[in-house]
């Protein structure tokens, strides 16, 4: 898990550096934070304008899918946070491993809470077709 986090940093830090030549310097002369504010900007941006037209063809079918795509996310972050944490404070080992472990627990009650909306909706299905007749 740390070589992995290492290998991402040093990506985000070879992007960061040769943005910074190029536009850090010479006729541009940005500062770091004015970087930041840009290109962090624009990052937001695009996510923005493809999770707007993602998010308004699923709302179209299903709200719940909305909710676990937002869930999802906040929950990666909050176990990347839990675990770069326990590195820090030495409070814990830092692995991959309990990442999986924790996203997966996420995914197995999330597909015990799908079987039993879908046996709900089969039921009230069933019940409204009982008094058509």
């Amino acid at each position: 898990m740390v070589e992995i986090i290492k290998k991402m940093m040093s990506i985000m830090n070879d992007i960061h550096d040769k943005i910074m030549d190029k536009f850090g310097a010479g006729t541009y002369n940005f500062s770091d934070k004015q970087l930041h504010f840009i290109i962090i900007g624009i990052i937001g941006i695009l996510i923005f304008a493809v999770t707007q037209i993602v998010f308004k063809k699923l709302a179209k079918h299903s709200i719940t899918a909305i909710s676990f795509i937002y869930t999802f996310t906040v929950l990666l972050v909050i176990v990347f946070g839990i675990e770069l944490e326990q590195k820090i404070t030495k409070r814990g080992n830092m692995e991959f491993g309990d990442i999986a472990a924790g996203v997966n627990g996420f995914l197995y009650l999330f597909g015990i809470y799908l079987v039993i909306k879908l046996i709900v909706y089969a039921i009230r299905n069933f019940k409204k077709e009982k008094r058509k007749k």
